[in-house]
């Protein structure tokens, strides 16, 4: 029994095709898939922190669509954060693609790094996006996959105290197209990305 999600989620969920995903990106999944099955046989709460370097862009897009697909496929005890190996801020690109796939943003405070309610469906409690360390006080520090979402967190944080697995799962940074005409193309396009390889994540637990 499937979640009920905002009814534009569930439409744009039900049209992404995991076949659309190349082999070689499934085996970067597969970690993932493999964290997920041993947890949900141990009963265990599943704890996944999305890290990349500011924790600005993917790594929210990684956070709230692992969150939304959990819920979706009805899979209980996963909890999705995100940080980085410095704070800025949820870059608003990030949000505005979110909300046109219709998910329901708040902005909770003002300032330089705003805190947002995002809400996939009506029952479900919000996912808290803000800018933080993947260290910060509002993230697990024990028993949590460590999730590096881009080559140079990847490479600049050799090591995620209190993980008990780290797997890279790296996508492009749609930061490239700020400022262009092909901006609102670019974060879409990584925002469907990240949504079909959770989909094919969390539906090979389902399937399994």
């Amino acid at each position: 029994m499937k979640n009920a999600l905002f009814k534009t989620i569930s439409r744009t969920i039900e049209t992404l095709d995991v076949n659309t995903i190349p082999e070689e990106r499934k085996d970067t999944l597969k970690p993932l898939i493999a964290y997920l099955k041993v947890k949900i046989e141990a009963k265990d709460p599943i704890r996944l922190n999305f890290i990349c370097t500011h924790n600005s862009r993917r790594s929210h897009l990684s956070q709230i669509w692992a969150q939304t697909m959990a819920a979706y496929f009805n899979i209980p005890n996963v909890s999705c954060y995100s940080g980085g190996t410095e704070a800025t801020a949820m870059f608003p690109k990030v949000g505005e693609t979110l909300m046109n796939q219709g998910f329901k943003i708040v902005k909770l405070s003002e300032g330089n790094n705003p805190i947002y309610s995002v809400k996939y469906s009506q029952n479900e409690p919000a996912v808290i996006a803000f800018s933080k360390t993947y260290g910060d006080t509002f993230n697990p520090t024990s028993e949590f996959a460590a999730i590096m979402t881009c080559s140079s967190a990847d490479e600049g944080c050799p090591m995620v105290f209190g993980c008990d697995k780290r797997m890279a799962i790296t996508y492009e940074d749609p930061k490239k197209s700020d400022g262009t005409t092909h901006q609102t193309e670019t974060y879409l396009n990584r925002s469907l990305q990240i949504a079909t390889e959770m989909k094919f994540v969390f539906e090979e637990i389902i399937n399994s």
